[in-house]
């Protein structure tokens, strides 16, 4: 059995340090996290885009931390050699230091070995709160979705020259306050660059072009398993989607048919029970 990926190894996951490049994936059950853990991935993710890729949700701010300590247990009876990140959801940390350490320990007791939440600078409180019981965290900064209605949208972040120092700025809030490893969304590629090359500990790029420390992709965007249109950093890798569907559809004509099940897909009795359960006009001689 190869050995688990544990936070130590994350942080030290720097490619300017001639590490290779992370790779994270999102999972949310069973089946999927021993698919992306076969896969050979550093990472999974049970994010809270559970919301949107599995419970039918617009947003990822319909979850709560109820769903996402049902899905990271789900997750973790996978038993992954990967690091399984839990993530925070919105209203989890927000209100108080207390409910925010309440909120992280659920997501550790469930079975993540860390806990990602989004946010800069006013999220330093809750990060340190986290760190000080001993619990390790990721930070989200650029396009973060728990804010979509102050972003007024899914939109591009950093693009201006303040905006971007800004971002700079928040990363290294987020490296001191102890940080292992911060996921840059939405940003564009050259404002990610610089953010990379200014910190000692991993970023980790979801539409933030190809210099960061490593790449996070959604299992259902990858796989071709939604049905939305995907976003432009979005590279389809199977269009499963589809497959699964032709499939169900064979199921379906075969039993309208007669097709299935065969003989040899069905169970038989015995001789002599055959006998006392054969329709009227079936018994043999």
């Amino acid at each position: 059995m190869s050995t688990p990926v544990t936070v130590v190894d994350v942080r030290a996951a720097k490619r300017s340090k001639g590490a290779a490049p992370l790779v994270m994936v999102t999972a949310y059950d069973t089946p999927s996290a021993r698919i992306v853990d076969a896969a050979g991935v550093d990472i999974l993710l049970v994010g809270d885009s559970v919301a949107n890729n599995v419970l039918g949700y617009e947003d990822t701010i319909s979850v709560t931390i109820d769903d996402m300590a049902h899905h990271v247990a789900a997750v973790a009876r996978a038993r992954p050699r990967c690091l399984v990140v839990g993530d925070m959801p919105w209203m989890s940390y927000h209100v108080s230091r207390e409910e925010t350490v309440r909120n992280a320990a659920r997501l550790v007791r469930a079975g993540a070995q860390c806990i990602k939440l989004e946010g800069g600078r006013a999220r330093l409180g809750a990060i340190e709160a986290i760190i000080g019981a001993e619990i390790p965290v990721m930070g989200h900064l650029g396009l973060t979705p728990q804010s979509v209605l102050a972003m007024g949208g899914y939109r591009v972040q950093a693009k201006s020259a303040d905006a971007a120092q800004s971002l700079l700025d928040a990363a290294k809030a987020l490296e001191a306050a102890g940080c292992f490893a911060i996921v840059l969304e939405g940003v564009p590629d050259s404002v990610a660059r610089t953010v990379t090359d200014a910190l000692d500990v991993p970023t980790i790029g979801i539409g933030a072009g190809p210099h960061t420390d490593g790449q996070v992709l959604v299992f259902h965007d990858l796989l071709g398993l939604g049905d939305a249109k995907p976003a432009k950093f979005v590279r389809r890798y199977a269009d499963l989607r589809s497959v699964a569907a032709e499939a169900i559809a064979a199921f379906a004509s075969d039993v309208r048919s007669g097709d299935y099940p065969s003989d040899e897909e069905s169970y038989h009795t015995t001789a002599d029970l055959g006998r006392a359960f054969d329709p009227p006009g079936d018994a043999t001689a």
